[in-house]
Order: C-alpha cells, then structure tokens, then sequence
C-alpha cells in the first residue's frame, strides 16, 4: 500500500497486507487478544477535543459537522486491528500465488483495454503501463476492492485507540480535508479497516500529496475515475524516484557457492525501508558481472553503468536497480514489489 506506514512492517506483514487487498483472509479460530489500558477519556470528550483541533487546522465547520456529529467508535476495526493473520508466506510461494496464469491473462486484457489512456499516462509521468497496471492489480485486484469501512468512522477509531493513537490522529485530519476540499462526497469515502483508500489503496495523507485529477474534472477521484486512478500511482512512484530511462532489474542466476560469500562482497542493508533488511548495499552491474552473476537465461550480464542490489528467496535471485526502490515506497515489501515488477514484464 502507498502509505507512510508500511515501511514499520516487516516483510510477510506487508505480504499479508497486499493479500488482503484483494481476498479477506479467514481469521484463525482463536487469536490472542492484546490487552490494552482503557483510553483516558472517553470517547465523547476526546471527539470535542478533536472537532477544536481540526477547527484551528482551518478545517471549515461544515465538513467538521458533517464528519463527526453523532461519529461513534467501530468495535469490528479494533477487533481487525487486534488480529489480523500474518501470512508467513516466502517470497517464492507469494510470487507464485500472486502472478499466476490467470492475474496474467486479466492484467493483459486490462492493459489492452485501457491502452489509450496509459499511453498518455506514460508520456506524462514516464511509469510504464506495466507497472501501473501491475500496482493496480495487486492494490486492489484491478479495482474491484477499493474498501467499504466508512474512512472518518474507522480512522477515528483507530486514533481514539491508544495504541497508534497519533499515527491515526494525523490520518484522520487529512481524510477531513480530503472532504474540505470537495474530492470526494462523504458518503463515498470508504476504504480498508485501516484507512487505506480506492483503488490504488492510498492513505489519506499519501491522497493529500500524490493523488491526480487527470479527467480534469476539478476531484481527484481515485474510487471511480479510472484516469485518476492510473495517474495517481505513476505519480507516486515518479515522486518516489523512478526514472522513464531505466528498468527494475531482473532476474538472475547466481554461480556455485556464491551465496557464502556474498555477504563480504555485499552486505545487506541496515538502513530505510525494513524490508532492505533482505537486500544486499548496490554495487555497480559490472561487478556483478565479474562476480559470475548471469541472467536469468544464462546471458552475460548487460554492460549497462548501473548500480544494482542483490534480492533473494529460496529459489530465485533478483539484481534490482533504483527504480525498484519506488516500488518498495509504495508498500515495503520485497514479495510485493518483486510481484509487481515481473508481472509488469509480462506486459511489456
């Protein structure tokens, strides 16, 4: 998900995050319950407290009135929030699982489809129209879940919780002036149990900076305007660094007995998006090449001046270039952004 959060959750967290965008999982017959200290106040008292804050934000009345009068706490998204199921799925079966045959087959006829509008979408933010299909198509199963929980009511929830009280809190005043700016009718803002938004799953506050009106309607409309939806995510990921000159890398074979040493050659990262944690420091691609990293076909490496780093699963190596980081902003996790970039090749 695009959201400045996802980068605090390790890797089969954020996997299970991605799956859950497109089929609710079936929570386990029993899951422990953590139990927390009762907010301080409650909830009618921290709601006034609130509804002053969000006036002296220049929030105006009316959208403070509409939003929150009468608002009560959702039990069914704390009890989400208590427990949700971590999938530990490994980068080879979630990859398996999630670029099948059949996601494929949709994501080519979708790209077809929509042929017209990507290719000016591409023009103007330089993502190819891979890769914005292919974030589409793992945000939201090519548009068909973009959230029912009412966005104000579950965010006030989790802000009024005090376990992640102000991460939310800060959400909750960006999904008001979301409505304060007439984007979109309260009665349409809707998303995950967590807040996350439309089609592209965007968080109120990644809306407020990336979010597109590309139908040059005058509302960013990321539920149903499929122009605003694929103009948002190219934005997100041009902002996030990805350059119309390069690709994300490719997919690699290792020689014999390499994995014992590449740890002197390249150590991992220790720093940014956790799921770096599983991706060696960048050395330039004609290193790899000395190195007897090859292609995935067998192929010398491309005499390309790049710098790439080291992905791998169990069965499966990855170089990746810069670009690739962008699809880590967008949700921090090597299953997601790996599944994202080769089911783009797909679509080239």
């Amino acid at each position: 998900m695009s959201n400045p959060f996802v980068a605090a959750v390790l890797l089969v967290v954020c996997a299970a995050a991605a799956t859950a965008a497109q089929t609710p999982p079936t929570a386990p017959a029993q899951l422990p319950v953590v139990q927390l200290p009762p907010p301080p106040q409650p909830f009618s008292d921290w709601l006034v407290a609130l509804r002053a804050e969000a006036l002296s934000r220049g929030i105006s009345e009316a959208t403070v009135a509409h939003a929150l009068d009468g608002l009560e706490p959702l039990p069914v998204v704390i009890e989400r929030d208590r427990t949700q199921a971590e999938l530990m799925l490994t980068l080879d079966r979630y990859i398996q699982e999630h670029v099948t045959r059949k996601v494929v087959k949709t994501a080519a006829r979708l790209t077809r489809e929509h042929a017209a509008l990507l290719r000016k979408i591409q023009a103007k933010y330089g993502v190819p129209r891979g890769v914005i299909i292919a974030v589409w198509g793992l945000e939201s199963n090519f548009g068909r879940f973009s959230g029912v929980r009412p966005t104000i009511q579950a965010l006030a929830t989790l802000a009024y919780d005090p376990r992640r009280s102000q991460m939310f809190r800060e959400e909750l005043f960006a999904a008001l002036k979301i409505l304060d700016s007439g984007d979109v009718d309260p009665a349409a803002l809707r998303g995950s149990w967590a807040g996350a938004m439309g089609q592209p799953q965007f968080m109120p506050s990644s809306f407020l900076r990336f979010a597109q009106d590309f139908d040059g309607d005058g509302r960013r409309d990321i539920w149903r305007s499929q122009a605003d939806v694929f103009a948002s995510i190219a934005y997100y990921l041009q902002a996030h660094g990805w350059s119309a000159s390069q690709t994300w890398g490719r997919e690699v074979k290792l020689p014999r007995g390499f994995l014992d040493r590449v740890n002197a050659v390249a150590p991992l990262k220790t720093e940014g998006c956790q799921a770096e944690q599983q991706m060696t420091m960048p050395l330039p691609l004609s290193r790899w090449r000395q190195l007897g990293v090859r292609s995935r076909d067998g192929r010398a490496l491309p005499a390309a001046r790049i710098d790439a780093s080291l992905v791998r699963g169990a069965k499966r190596a990855f170089l990746v270039y810069p670009n690739y980081e962008a699809l880590l902003a967008y949700n921090c996790a090597h299953a997601y952004g790996l599944s994202v970039a080769l089911l783009s090749d797909h679509l080239r």
